[in-house]
């Protein structure tokens, strides 16, 4: 069925596909249409961070910018769901068109920027959810926000985010956001990483509940770069690290929007994520858990990425291409 509806939504505008899905899926989850997608999917359960996750595969955060669509990413059976990146206030993002279909390399090349509607009104959408499930929520700056000044955007969300939140992602290294990646480096790193600590401590007092801090990567980093990211988040008590965000690099591509500027995720980044996870965890030996994304497209994508050290897996780009069938496909391969 996926397949049929696949081959339509593919013939229209990518972004304007992506919004008539979610409004779909937003409008729909408590009509019988929710049967299109809703499906049982195996408990295969596991703990990280404290955590209980009904089975290790998630969605990644992008997707679900707003938060418009928790209800219908659990119906079909998502172990858990990260939404965002959000930021302290609305902004609209990049100029359109910023998101391009690959669909030769089974890949997608955005440029979105953060776009969105502010912190305020995904917490609005979080409130309304019947989700019972486990909620990851992505945060990121404003662009424009001075890169000196990132820190504060980061501390504003945390402290909203919260006590909505099983764990919140610190999102630093997607490449649609100018600057955003330099926080990946040296004191900006560790001063984002120790207040954002702080701040933790701080509320998990306030709320006497303890919410997960994960940093999420980029796949662009060098071997010397990986190694000191590990020190890094290991040296602030970071609680788990995400493993990777969207690649730069155009290798071994054959479609003709490759050379589409933003951050390439789907098939083409399965290695470059992969090696990426092996590499972090030969440094974290075990004292950090690690959530592999991208590329994932099958359950022999997904267990390479178990095999090279990740506790818990995240698609995106191979859920736009296969859809919902691919959670239940994974789910039951691991």
């Amino acid at each position: 069925m996926y397949g049929i509806i696949r081959s339509w939504l593919f013939r229209q505008d990518a972004e304007r596909t992506h919004e008539f899905a979610l409004g779909i899926l937003k409008r729909w989850h408590n009509t019988p249409l929710s049967l299109f997608w809703k499906q049982s999917v195996p408990d295969k359960p596991c703990e990280v961070m404290g955590i209980r996750f009904p089975n290790p595969v998630g969605l990644a955060a992008g997707l679900d910018k707003n938060g418009e669509c928790i209800d219908a990413f659990g119906q079909m059976g998502f172990g858990f769901v990260e939404i965002g990146t959000i930021t302290p206030v609305a902004q609209p993002g990049n100029d359109k068109p910023r998101l391009f279909r690959l669909v030769n390399d089974e890949a997608i090349i955005n440029r979105m920027g953060f776009n969105n509607e502010g912190v305020d009104k995904l917490l609005e959408n979080v409130k309304a959810t019947s989700y019972k499930g486990v909620l990851g929520i992505n945060i990121g700056k404003n662009k424009v926000t001075p890169e000196e000044e990132a820190i504060n955007d980061y501390l504003i969300c945390l402290e909203k985010v919260y006590p909505y939140a099983d764990y919140v992602t610190i999102n630093i290294s997607s490449p649609n956001t100018p600057g955003l990646r330099n926080l990946q480096h040296g004191t900006a790193l560790d001063d984002l990483l120790s207040k954002l600590k702080a701040s933790q401590a701080e509320l998990h007092k306030k709320h006497d509940c303890y919410v997960p801090l994960v940093v999420k990567i980029a796949p662009d980093l060098t071997a010397d770069e990986v190694t000191v990211m590990a020190k890094s988040l290991l040296n602030a008590n970071i609680d788990g690290v995400i493993a990777t965000n969207t690649t730069l690099a155009r290798d071994n591509l054959t479609d003709s929007q490759a050379s589409e500027a933003g951050g390439l995720s789907g098939r083409p980044l399965q290695d470059k994520s992969t090696d990426v996870i092996r590499q972090l965890s030969n440094e974290l030996q075990g004292k950090m858990p690690i959530i592999g994304v991208g590329g994932i497209n099958s359950a022999a994508a997904a267990k390479e990425k178990l095999a090279a050290g990740a506790s818990l897996v995240q698609v995106y780009t191979g859920f736009i291409y296969h859809g919902p069938k691919l959670i239940k496909e994974v789910v039951n391969g691991l």
